[in-house]
């Protein structure tokens, strides 16, 4: 029983270290979404660039 109480101590402790593992989540499935989107010849650069821009916005909040 004790061994799990430390495995999730330890697990508490890394996600509060790495803050930035939350936004992470968000921003890599914008950014590749944004890649996908940027093959679209005309739109495609300036969609990708508005979303990097927020995956960008996103990963500064202090979370």
């Amino acid at each position: 029983m004790m061994k799990w109480k430390t495995a999730l101590m330890l697990v508490v402790v890394a996600l509060m270290v790495s803050g930035c593992f939350l936004t992470k989540v968000v921003t890599v499935p914008m950014r590749l979404g944004a890649a996908v989107i940027s093959i679209i010849p005309v739109a495609g650069n300036t969609a990708h660039d508005a979303i990097d821009q927020a995956a960008d916005i996103v990963d500064e909040v202090p979370i």
